[in-house]
């Protein structure tokens, strides 16, 4: 007799390891394919957003969040696949809700800073901006971070969160941009013929805005400095001509300085002696 019931538990347990063994195969194959379907369908939408002609700078996120939506479902798949009953699976989060919804607060706001971006457009997708100490050209806005890549060809992963909620400068939103010069010369040069070499310097370059009433280039005599007088020069160009203006007119100030005999002094200081009786 006692023989038969072990015989009955040890083929119990044998058919109930197999069907847990099953259920749990199952489940990582359901885990395996579903994760790849997740990324195919965010590659297909993103495709599909292609062809609709959808902004660059929403098919990010909402590829992410289709793919993202796709694998929870199919966690929740693979769990009930196991034998956990979704009901059960939902009283389990509910048990867990406070501690995970203190968990993932930062995750939660981070996407909910992406909503924001999304909604009111600070930027876009090409835009050059600098943000919480960075300068950068954005390159994606994701469903919990923005993506800038720097001059120097850095990538820089910004949390949505702090990025909406901060401030932020957009150095791309206005068509045209103003250049800020301050040029130095001794106090024994002529500061009418200075002005003249800056006008001369300033007219022989065609990116600079000559012709529109506000945006005429401005040359004043902004500061009687300790070692120089300074000339406060600025000037408006096209956005995207601004670093190019800024490094050409540095450069050809100083040579037609040279070239009229006019100095650019540096900082010095005058040491009188008197010889004490």
């Amino acid at each position: 007799m006692n023989t038969m019931i072990a015989a009955f538990d040890t083929a119990y347990l044998l058919a109930q390891g197999a069907d847990w063994g099953m259920r749990v195969l199952l489940a990582l194959v359901t885990l395996f394919v579903g994760w790849k379907v997740a990324g195919w369908l965010g590659i297909l939408v993103g495709k599909q957003l292609d062809k609709k002609g959808v902004d660059a700078t929403i098919k990010p996120f909402i590829c992410t969040l289709v793919a993202t939506l796709v694998k929870v479902g199919v966690v929740v798949s693979a769990i009930e696949t196991v034998g956990v009953q979704a009901t059960s699976f939902a009283a389990i989060f509910a048990a867990m809700g406070l501690a995970i919804g203190m968990a993932l607060s930062g995750t939660l706001q981070n996407f909910a800073g992406g909503v924001m971006l999304l909604l009111f457009r600070p930027f876009k997708v090409g835009d050059v901006i600098e943000t919480q100490g960075f300068t950068g050209c954005v390159k994606e806005i994701q469903i919990f971070q923005t993506i800038l890549l720097t001059p120097d060809n850095k990538m820089i992963h910004l949390p949505n969160g702090k990025v909406s909620n901060d401030s932020l400068v957009n150095y791309s939103t206005m068509p045209e941009r103003r250049v800020d010069f301050s040029f130095g010369i001794g106090y024994g040069d002529d500061i009418d013929k200075a002005r003249e070499v800056l006008q001369s310097v300033l007219g022989a370059q065609s990116a600079i805005i000559t012709d529109q009433e506000g945006r005429e280039p401005f040359i004043k005599v902004g500061e009687l400095a300790d070692s120089s007088v300074n000339f406060t020069v600025r000037v408006w160009v096209k956005a995207a001509d601004f670093w190019d203006v800024h490094f050409t007119t540095i450069e050809a100030v100083k040579k037609a300085f040279d070239a009229e005999g006019i100095s650019i002094p540096f900082p010095q200081q005058d040491v009188h002696m008197h010889q004490v009786q």
